[in-house]
């Protein structure tokens, strides 16, 4: 079941997203680190109301914000489509013990009926350019990489920023 997150979600939340790390960084992908994700993001993520939750059997598993706010890093990326109109994807996560059974996926699918449901044109992500596992995973699903930003406290190589037309 997937549904938004409430404040009482946000532990067991930065418990998942620290077990990512910890997982990315043992397989040499400095994506996440102490600064990011935290928990005063996560808290603002509940208070806008964008952050959904992923729970088989009543254990939350994964996450998925969901934003029609553009951040002013993705100003200079040339989008395949106005900018206006799009929905974000930021922090998915899934508890590695639950990686590689489609909980990625689920909650992905999940981003494209919201994005169908509500009018949207399109769907647009960041990811780290060295996580071969996401490029691989987004370009699957249809995502078109359009360009690069840099998160200086996140590392020094570029994240890309894919875009799907919906």
């Amino acid at each position: 079941m997937i549904r938004k997150a409430t404040k009482d979600d946000l532990d067991r939340i930065i418990e998942i997203t620290k077990a990512c790390a910890a997982f990315m960084i043992s397989n040499k992908i400095f994506q996440w680190n102490e600064h990011y994700p935290n928990i005063a993001t996560f808290e603002n993520d509940v208070l806008n109301q964008n952050l959904y939750v992923l729970e088989i059997e009543n254990k939350l598993i994964g996450c998925l914000v969901i934003s029609n706010k553009m951040d002013e890093f993705y100003s200079k990326v040339k989008w395949l489509t106005p900018n206006q109109n799009n929905i974000y994807l930021h922090r998915l996560a899934v508890d590695p013990e639950f990686q590689n059974k489609g909980y990625a996926k689920q909650l992905m699918i999940f981003s494209f009926e919201y994005a169908k449901t509500k009018n949207f044109s399109s769907i647009r992500l960041d990811t780290f350019s060295g996580n071969p596992f996401n490029n691989i995973f987004y370009s699957n699903l249809g995502f078109i990489k359009l360009g690069e930003i840099y998160f200086r406290k996140q590392s020094d190589k570029p994240f890309y920023c894919f875009e799907k037309v919906i």
